[in-house]
């Protein structure tokens, strides 16, 4: 399994970036599918996860301003990120783990990282104010 980000880039605080992430040999439906960032110096924390059965959730400091969406067909992740601001800039991460129970799924869906078993290589997201 690959999981491939891309999207990141500049933009000025205010502005917006879409990234994508494409899970290579991901099969099978049941999986939750996250977002992390990892600033400089700060530890990696949760951004966005969608369940298999499309339930969202988000970390307080995006919700409203971040939209987590998946095709299936296409094994591809997104998130849209609008009102960026520089408190957003990150390494930003995708993340794909198994919802082999209901503890596992609720784990991830509070977005447990441990509970994540595959991990892209990032995409760094700058907003400049």
């Amino acid at each position: 399994v690959e999981l491939v980000e891309s999207g990141g880039g500049s933009v000025q605080a205010g502005g917006s970036l879409r990234l994508s992430c494409v899970a290579f040999g991901l099969t099978g439906d049941d999986y939750c599918l996250g977002w992390f960032r990892q600033a400089p110096g700060k530890e990696r924390e949760g951004v966005a996860v969608i369940a298999s059965d499309g339930r969202t959730n988000y970390a307080d400091s995006v919700a409203g301003r971040f939209t987590i969406s998946k095709d299936n067909a296409k094994n591809t992740l997104f998130i849209q990120m609008n009102s960026l601001k520089p408190e957003d800039n990150a390494m930003y991460s995708c993340a794909a783990g198994p919802e082999t129970s209901s503890f596992a799924r609720s784990m991830l869906f509070s977005l447990a990282q441990r509970y994540y078993n595959y991990w892209g290589q990032g995409t760094q997201v700058t907003a400049s104010s």
